[in-house]
């Protein structure tokens, strides 16, 4: 009766990590759709902004302009990621963006 108790438990945890296992695989497509739709959006909106000839600035971060101005670029990029979420390829166009405006 002991060693029946035992499988099932042991079914029961293979089981579980399986439904895990399968359910952070579908979060992750879930999450690689987001970020494609999003970025569609993104190129779309930009494409529209481009066509009205409006100019958008970043938001321009306090720790960032700080760490600009002190010759971290490293760090400004660093901090723009803390701050945005941004990829390490948007994060440093940005920093090098509010730089150049900056006259840095």
């Amino acid at each position: 009766m002991e060693i029946l108790v035992t499988v099932a438990l042991v079914v029961l945890l293979v089981g579980l990590i399986l439904l895990g296992l399968a359910s952070s695989a579908n979060s992750r497509r879930e999450q690689l759709r987001t970020a494609a739709r999003l970025t569609a959006i993104e190129q779309k909106l930009d494409a529209v902004v481009g066509h009205l000839g409006i100019t958008v600035r970043e938001r321009e971060l306090p720790e960032v302009l700080r760490l600009i101005f002190a010759d971290q670029r490293v760090a400004a990029v660093k901090a723009y990621r803390d701050e945005t979420g941004a990829s390490l390829l948007e994060a440093k166009n940005a920093v090098d963006a509010i730089a150049a405006r900056h006259g840095r």
